[in-house]
This record gives C-alpha cells, sequence and structure tokens, in this order.
C-alpha cells in the first residue's frame, strides 16, 4: 500500500499492516490491494464453509507466517497466522459446503485468458510513455516489467517525470482484474442450471395425480426451469431454483403431507452442502407450519391468495355491480368469450395464442416463478383451461396479426375440481375490463369442466392493505399502508388487491419461510430476479449475439398493470 497511498506509510493503518499475513514488500504496490481483496474473498469462502476456500486459507497462511518473520520480523504477525491456521485445522471438518463443479475450469480459463489480455495490454501501456523512458529496455525487460507490475512490485524499466507511478497503477490494476474474476469464479456459490428431467416430471404429475387438490400451486411444480428433490420414501418432493445463492423453494411440497418432513430434510441437506440460503416464496399455512417445524426457520406473512368457489359466485348484488356493468357494456360492443381445455384447441389456434401473449407482454423477459408454469399449450398440459375474447374488425378495418384475438387468460389444474390463474395477456388495442369479461367468462364455464374452485391473483401485503384503510387503524398500520400504496406506482401492489377484491373471494394467506431476518434483503432479491422485477445480467448491447435465456410466463401477470389501472 506504501507505493498506491504514499501517505499511509506514515499512518497508524501502515503500523497496522504490518501484522497483516501477505505483507512482503513496500514496493507491492498493487500486490497489497489483491492481497487484500484475496483475503476478503477468503473470508466471504470461509463464513459460507467453502471448502476450497478453507484449503487455499490453510495453504496460505503458512506462507504468511514466513514472510511475516523473514521479512518483518514481526514475531506477533507470524504468531498470529499460525494460531489462526491452528483453529481452522481444529475445525476443518465445518468448511463441508461444495462448490460449482465447474468453476475450476473456468476460473482457470478465466486466469490464462485474463492473463494473455493483461500482459499484451501491459505491453501497450510500457510503451505507451516512449519520452519518459530512460535508456532504451529491450522487449524482454519490457515484458518482465510488465510481469512484475501485474502482481505489484516494480520492474528494471525506469520513467521519468512521475510516469512511473501512472504505468504502476494501470499495471496493478490490470493484475487486480485477472485475481479478482479469477477468484470469484474459483469461490462463488453452485448456481446449477435447473432443468427437471422427463423422469421427474413424470414422479411430480403422480404426486399431483394423487394429493394435487391440496395446494393451488401444486401444478407449479412442473415448471422445466426447477430443479427437485424428493423424499426417501418418493412420495413428497421440493421443487426450488437456486438463484444468487439462494436455495429458493415456491409453495408446499408436492405430495402425501405425512412424508413431506423427509423431503424438507432432504431440501436443507442440499442447501447445507452447498451452502446456499434456504427460503421458501407462498407456502400455505400448513405448509408454513410443517417447515418451522421440520427446519427450525421462521416464517412471515407474504400476502393472501384470491379464490373463488364457483357455486357462490354470482353477479347479481350491489358489492357485484361495478363488474356486472362493464362486462355488459363489453359484451355490448361485440366482444365474445370461449372457454376451452388446452387439448380441446387445434395446434394452429394454440400457435397463435402462444405468439399473441408473447407479444402482448408488454416486457423484455417473461415474469413469474412461484405463480407460473412457464409454457402455454404444450401436449403434457392438455387439462389446462385457455379463456379467449375475441372481437371481428370493423367494417372497413384491416384485422390485426392475430386474427379476432383480443386477450387470453391462461388456467393450470388444481387437482380434479379446481383451477388457478396463470396468465393474463390482453391486446393493448383492446377495450378495458378484458380481464374482467373472461374472468367471468371462465366462472360461468367452471361447472361445465367440472371446476369448484378458481384461484385467482396473489395479492401482496393484503391484509395491510385492508386494515389500514379501516377506520381506527393506528399511524404505523397507515404508514405501512401508506409505504405500500406509493410502492404500487412500480409493483401494483394495490391495484392487484383492489382487482382480486372485486370479485368477492375468499383470502387464504400466502408465507415466506427464512432462516434469519438478516436474511431477508438477500432472500428478497433473489425473489425479484426469480420473478423476473430484477435483472442482473449483461445489458442488451453487451448480450448481443447471446442465445437468449428461456424466461417463465407469468402467472397474475403484473405487467397488466394498466388494464388493472384502469378496470380499478
Amino acid at each position: 500500500m506504501d507505493i498506491v497511498f504514499p501517505r499511509l506509510r506514515h499512518s497508524r493503518v501502515h503500523a497496522l499492516a504490518e501484522l497483516l499475513p501477505g505483507a512482503v514488500s513496500s514496493l507491492a504496490a498493487a500486490a497489497s490491494i489483491v492481497v487484500g481483496l484475496l483475503l476478503l474473498m477468503l473470508a466471504h469462502g470461509l463464513k459460507r464453509r467453502k471448502r476450497r476456500a478453507w484449503v487455499a486459507a490453510v495453504g496460505l497462511l503458512p506462507v504468511g507466517a514466513a514472510a511475516q518473520l523473514l521479512y518483518r520480523h514481526s514475531v506477533i504477525g507470524m504468531v498470529l497466522s499460525i494460531v489462526l491456521m491452528g483453529v481452522l485445522i481444529r475445525y476443518r471438518a465445518e468448511f463441508a459446503a461444495l462448490p460449482d463443479p465447474r468453476s475450476r475450469w473456468m476460473a482457470l480459463a478465466n486466469f490464462v485468458v485474463m492473463g494473455a489480455v493483461s500482459v499484451t495490454l501491459g505491453l501497450l501501456i510500457v510503451r505507451s510513455h516512449p519520452d519518459t523512458i530512460e535508456g532504451s529496455p529491450s522487449l524482454g525487460e519490457q515484458l518482465e516489467h510488465v510481469l512484475w507490475g501485474l502482481f505489484g512490485f516494480e520492474g528494471p524499466v525506469d520513467y521519468r517525470h512521475g510516469a512511473d507511478y501512472t504505468v504502476g497503477y494501470s499495471l496493478g490494476a490490470l493484475g487486480l482484474l485477472t485475481v479478482a474474476t479469477t477468484l470469484y469464479l474459483a469461490f462463488r456459490p453452485e448456481h446449477p442450471a435447473a432443468r427437471l428431467t422427463p423422469g421427474d416430471e413424470e414422479r411430480l404429475r403422480d404426486l399431483l395425480a394423487a394429493h394435487g387438490r391440496r395446494d393451488s400451486l401444486g401444478h407449479f411444480a412442473l415448471r422445466r426451469d426447477k430443479a427437485v428433490v424428493f423424499s426417501p420414501t418418493g412420495k413428497a418432493a421440493v421443487c426450488y431454483r437456486v438463484v444468487s445463492g439462494v436455495m429458493l423453494a415456491s409453495g408446499d411440497p408436492v405430495g402425501d403431507v405425512e412424508a413431506w418432513p423427509g423431503a424438507i430434510a432432504r431440501f436443507m441437506e442440499e442447501a447445507r452442502a452447498h451452502s446456499w440460503t434456504p427460503a421458501v416464496m407462498g407456502c400455505s399455512e400448513t405448509g408454513g407450519e410443517v417447515w418451522t417445524r421440520e427446519t427450525g426457520l421462521d416464517a412471515l406473512e407474504l400476502g393472501d391468495e384470491a379464490i373463488v368457489d364457483v357455486a357462490d359466485f354470482t353477479l347479481s348484488g350491489r358489492a357485484m355491480r361495478n363488474v356486472r356493468q362493464m362486462v355488459k357494456r363489453i359484451e355490448r360492443a361485440g366482444y365474445e368469450t370461449r372457454v376451452r381445455r388446452a387439448a380441446e384447441l387445434d395446434p394452429e389456434e394454440l400457435e397463435t395464442i402462444r405468439r399473441a401473449a408473447a407479444d402482448w407482454r408488454g416486457t423484455d423477459t417473461e415474469r413469474g416463478f412461484s405463480m407460473a408454469l412457464g409454457r402455454i399449450g404444450d401436449p403434457a398440459d392438455g387439462d389446462a383451461v385457455i379463456a379467449t375474447a375475441h372481437k371481428a374488425a370493423d367494417e372497413g378495418a384491416e384485422e390485426g396479426p392475430y386474427g379476432d384475438l383480443k386477450a387470453v387468460l391462461h388456467f393450470v389444474p388444481w387437482g380434479r375440481d379446481g383451477m388457478s390463474l396463470e396468465l393474463m395477456r390482453r391486446d393493448r388495442s383492446a377495450d378495458p375490463g378484458m380481464n374482467e369479461l373472461l374472468i367471468v367468462a371462465a366462472l360461468r364455464a367452471a361447472p361445465g369442466l367440472g371446476v369448484e374452485r378458481v384461484s385467482l391473483n396473489f395479492a401482496m401485503f393484503r391484509s395491510a392493505l385492508a386494515r389500514g384503510e379501516k377506520l381506527g387503524a393506528g399511524p404505523v398500520l397507515r404508514g405501512w399502508r401508506a409505504l405500500l400504496v406509493f410502492l404500487s406506482r412500480w409493483f401494483q401492489i394495490e391495484s392487484l388487491y383492489k382487482f382480486n377484491a372485486k370479485f368477492q373471494p375468499r383470502w387464504e394467506p400466502r408465507f415466506v419461510v427464512f432462516r434469519n431476518t438478516r436474511d431477508l434483503p438477500r432472500i428478497g432479491l433473489a425473489a425479484m430476479q426469480a420473478e423476473g422485477f430484477v435483472s442482473l445480467a449483461l445489458p442488451r448491447l453487451l448480450r448481443r449475439g447471446r442465445r437468449p435465456e428461456p424466461r417463465p410466463c407469468a402467472h397474475r401477470d403484473v405487467d397488466e398493470g394498466r388494464a388493472l389501472q384502469q378496470a380499478a
């Protein structure tokens, strides 16, 4: 650090640096930064109990101890390094988290490629100040200067007028970038490409056929970008995806409730083996009780699911006046609806619906994870229900690219007598109220389909919104509701709640299960990434030419914000 920040040479920080393992030479300008970064990454890896980080730390500490004694003559620094190494060896069994099997080769490839690029750029940097170079160093001396500079040391090439600092900083930065990216790939947690195999999907379908009636979100376990762990008996399973080091499960376990503990235990074992943070999004009250009892995790109410009992649904009465009037107005405008099983549609119409849903999405990426299936019209999903709205073009007007199709709702099975809303899409040129029209049409057609229960949208923090607007609500509750209303400008929290409430549903609470309160921000970010609200991918310009990653389709599509606001 002395060369990079000369003033630190006479500061207390310099005195403390004498005790740090790895301080080798005052000439190591950027090397101290690299060592510091290495120690930070090792500390993060050790915190996550990564085996590879433990091996690296145990291997480096003797080097640091020898350097303290031979170069710094610091007995205290040497003793600290040895003591720390002894502690790590004593508790070596605690560091068993597995890395990504591909990381070591990616790290090696990154080191070779970045090293070559850094050497090439380093030679250009060394030659970029020809007027300040003393003498005429050969190509070999310049290359030697680059190699020493990448590790933070001074090389054989001398400069005048302070150019050596500029060259040193630049070479040190290249070395720092190479080391940082290599260490990240070496110590990062595993991020497997979650894919549901045909065998796993078949086993899950068997479990849903026997126990699918219990959870309205059960069918979403069949998303093909999820992984799955089964209980030892094979009678229950937990589906999940790993996002930013969070092992994110969705809904309740699939299968026999009595076998849930076995599947949950397998889930937790997998999380511990890879040092992932376990979390569950959108489980029911029963599921939350089992998760917290079996794992010691905590639970927090996330929101409520709107469920309509078909036998009790009616458009009559004052409470349904707005929906009734809107539906009648749209029907008078010439719209008609069709509600059918997916298996009843011919392939051409299914393809038209798929293309229309993709075109009407309104965002670059699909949204949805815990309450989305990610596909429409798959041959394996023939029992799904598709509701469509149609309107012929006016006389003399040109028909749209999808004919008379104006809106689509997609429902997935919920056992044998229920269905769960998975996707809502509409043509932006269609009249407002398409969603109300199709939901009413689906509820009217439900008895003929053998459907007795329909799960609609999930309303986040519904109870807080409902209680906060009541007479006598306290300042804390009102403040919380005001914050949610403010956030609704971007996430449609309030409008989804009000839209659901139009159909007079019963509300079923859903919970998030987590290990520690301090994990909630990380879990929230991972959930938003999984749902498609936040993307940490490269900008589109930098991703040009790459094959796009398939994304899930939206359940309770909040991209319908404009329609929901108009309807509300």
